[in-house]
Parts: structure tokens; C-alpha cells; sequence
């Protein structure tokens, strides 16, 4: 009998405490559980007002124009000797690439520390600019380090292929394409703190019409191109003002319509795919297109004042 109860007894005290291990497990999960909903709840309170600080902060020319020759222009500068070298193999020519490329990567990393080295204490959207303008040229580097050591064996088109399906390169050009972007988004922000008839936010739909597209101002055009840049992946030597006087051309001398062409990414595509977008060709076609436009002193938008 003694035996049974001693049994009973620790029956009962095993079961005790896996109730009180259960009851403790459950108490601190509800914690946890408590923890995590609250910390969701301030992720997403910090992240609203963390938007409706881009959509508050004053967009002043000055820092338009400080962050174009402390942030922009290092970034541009090896932007146009990566093209060169694009273009070298291209051409062909590859009995120089692998210093061509180590010379990249040491150009890309003095770009980027140049870049870094100054405090964009402006609006958010020149900020997320910059750290993505730098993360890209960081990118860069790798990529070119990588392009220099599969110089020594390949030939111009393995080489050309291999550089552009690589990772690393792909995420350079992923942070380039999203820092330009937000560039030109805080242009269209500085335009509608003067304008009031420039809106301060504008989602394209779906499907834009070219005669919903020509209505639109010009700082407005030249965000949609840079978004449209960025939904295709395309890194490209020319700006996306560059791409907006294209398609304004395009449109305004009848083509698109002698080709029965009736929306914006109908266009775009075409003139993308053609390579029909040249640096230079809002510079081409300001005076014809955009005499009175309401544009920041940005040196790429007048290049007649250099």
C-alpha cells in the first residue's frame, strides 16, 4: 500500500511540475508574444512618420545643388570611365583589361570615401541618396576586382558577359539606379515647394496615356523616367531627363502616333530597346521643349552656363 501511494505520489509530483513548466513557457511566450507585437507596433508607427518626414522636410535648391558636386559628381565620374571601359570591350579590346579593371576598382573606392566624406544634413530622400550612391561605388570596387582577375582569361565578349551577370555588379547597379531615383524624387519635392500647381507626390497608373503623359510637368517626367529605369534594371550613361526629351520628342513630332503607339511604357521600351537615348539629348532639346520649365541649377540641366 505504502508502495502504491509512493507511486501515486510521484505521479502526482512529476505531473505537477510539467503543469508548471508549461504554465512558466506559456507565461514567458506571452511576453515574447507581447514584446514583438508592441516592437511591430512601433516598426510601423516609426516607419509612418519616418514618411511623413520625406513628405515634410523642406527641399531647398542649395542642398539639390550640394549634393550634385559632393555626392553626385563622384559618383558620375566613375560612372563615365566604367561606360568607357563597357565600351572598350565592346570594341574589343582587351589587352589592357585587367589593369583597365584593377584601375576601376581603386577610381571606385576613392569615389566612394569621397562621397562619404560629407554630412548630407538635408532632406531624407538626399540621404538614402547618398548612402546608396556610396554602397553602389563600394560595389563597384568588388565587381571590378572580380572583372580584373577574369581578364587575364577571357576574351572581350566572355569578359562583357561576365561583368554583367555578375552578382556583385548587379547590385551596384541596383543602389545606382535607387540613389538616382531618389534624386530626382526630392527634385520633383524642391519643384512643388515652389509650384503649388506641381504635385509633391505622383504614382503613375498602370497604363499611362501619352496624352495623360504630356500634360504632366517636366519634374514629374523625370521622376517616372528614373522609376522606370529602376523597374528595368538599367543602368545607362545617359540621365533620365535625358529619357523624358526623347519621349517628349518622340511624341510631339507625331512618331508615336504614325506607329500607333498610345502609352508612355509603349515608348519608352521602344526608344530603351532601340538605343535610341543619348547623353546629351535633353541638353539637344531644351531650348525646343523645356525654354520656361521650372528646373533646379543643377549643372546637368544647364549645361550652357559650364
Amino acid at each position: 500500500m505504502e508502495k502504491r501511494l509512493t507511486a501515486n505520489a510521484m505521479l502526482f509530483s512529476v505531473g505537477f511540475v510539467f503543469m508548471l513548466i508549461c504554465a512558466v513557457g506559456a507565461f514567458f511566450y506571452g511576453i515574447k508574444l507581447g514584446t514583438e507585437k508592441t516592437e511591430a507596433k512601433y516598426a510601423a508607427e516609426e516607419a509612418e512618420a519616418s514618411g511623413a518626414a520625406a513628405d515634410d522636410a523642406p527641399y531647398e535648391q542649395q542642398d539639390l545643388v550640394s549634393f550634385y558636386h559632393t555626392v553626385f559628381l563622384p559618383y558620375r565620374e566613375f560612372q563615365i570611365e566604367w561606360f568607357s571601359a563597357l565600351d572598350k570591350l565592346t570594341q574589343g579590346k582587351t589587352e589592357d583589361a585587367t589593369s583597365m579593371f584593377k584601375d576601376l576598382s581603386s577610381l571606385a573606392a576613392a569615389k566612394a570615401k569621397e562621397a562619404g566624406s560629407v554630412n548630407v544634413n538635408a532632406s531624407p530622400l538626399l540621404i538614402d541618396a547618398q548612402v546608396s550612391y556610396i554602397r553602389s561605388l563600394k560595389l563597384f570596387s568588388e565587381a571590378s576586382t572580380k572583372a580584373a582577375t577574369s581578364a587575364k582569361s577571357l576574351g572581350a565578349a566572355e569578359l562583357l558577359r561576365e561583368v554583367e551577370k555578375e552578382k556583385t555588379y548587379q547590385s551596384a547597379a541596383r543602389f545606382s539606379l535607387s540613389a538616382q531615383q531618389a534624386y530626382y524624387y526630392s527634385m520633383l519635392k524642391w519643384a512643388a515647394s515652389v509650384n503649388p500647381d506641381v504635385p509633391s507626390e505622383y504614382k503613375a497608373p498602370s497604363i499611362l496615356e501619352l496624352t495623360q503623359w504630356q500634360k504632366l510637368p517636366v519634374s514629374v517626367k523625370n521622376k517616372l523616367m528614373a522609376d522606370q529605369l529602376v523597374s528595368r534594371g538599367k543602368l545607362s550613361s545617359y540621365y533620365p531627363h535625358d529619357l523624358t526629351s526623347r519621349v517628349d520628342d518622340f511624341v510631339g513630332s507625331g512618331q508615336a502616333s504614325k506607329m500607333k503607339l498610345h502609352t508612355l511604357t509603349a515608348v519608352v521600351d521602344l526608344l530603351i530597346n532601340t538605343e535610341a537615348v543619348r547623353p546629351g539629348d535633353f541638353a539637344q532639346n531644351k531650348a525646343k521643349l523645356y525654354k520656361d520649365a521650372l528646373l533646379p541649377q543643377l549643372p546637368f540641366f544647364y549645361p550652357e552656363a559650364g
